[in-house]
């Protein structure tokens, strides 16, 4: 049987990584209302019990606890960011293949500007969450190319005051139909 089919074994993984920080077991409340924990081992000087007012045993927890937005996966050795034989063993390392190749001949690790990531911009984003492809022309089909961006709200409302009262003089049902993000109800 394969390590993979092992159930005692898949069990063992999983009761190991649900395992909590503290044991419960050696945990106990003393008559005066004390939180006593048992060591695992005792300390080079013979204690074998560790008593704790109970704010202080609540603050030596709330130390576990991760803080919110944290990575809590650490990567080492050849799967650490910055290792020399990472792009042997990952997915995309392909890129970082050439990538190796464009370096500079005196021996500087500096990416070229074709080389850094390049963020989306916010017509593409539109695009890709809502579906709104605001890039190509719907009379002619051809690439639409931003010239400005407004954002002074005085002048984007005298904008949208002009632009009502000129569609009120045309055909309003020859517009297209305004659109609002995609509304999801998650209890039902």
């Amino acid at each position: 049987m394969s390590d993979a089919q092992d159930r005692n074994k898949l069990e063992r993984l999983c009761r190991y990584i649900t395992r909590s920080a503290v044991s419960e077991k050696r945990l106990a409340i003393t008559t005066y209302g004390k939180i006593r924990y048992q060591l695992k081992t005792p300390y080079r000087d013979g204690t074998t019990h560790v008593i704790f007012e109970p704010l202080d045993f609540i603050a030596r927890l709330a130390t576990l606890v991760p803080k919110p937005r944290v990575n809590l996966t650490r990567f080492h050795g050849v799967f650490a960011p910055n290792s020399k034989n990472r792009a042997e063993i990952s997915p995309n390392k392909a890129k970082q293949r050439k990538r190796g190749a464009h370096r500079k001949l005196d021996g500087t690790n500096q990416k070229q500007s074709s080389e850094k990531r390049k963020s989306m911009t916010w017509a593409q984003r539109l695009k890709r969450v809502f579906g709104i492809d605001i890039e190509t022309c719907a009379q002619c089909g051809g690439m639409v190319k931003v010239i400005a961006s407004i954002e002074d709200p005085a002048v984007i409302e005298k904008i949208l005051s002009h632009l009502n009262k000129k569609t009120s003089k045309i055909d309003r049902e020859s517009l297209p139909e305004s659109r609002a993000p995609p509304q999801f109800n998650l209890f039902e």
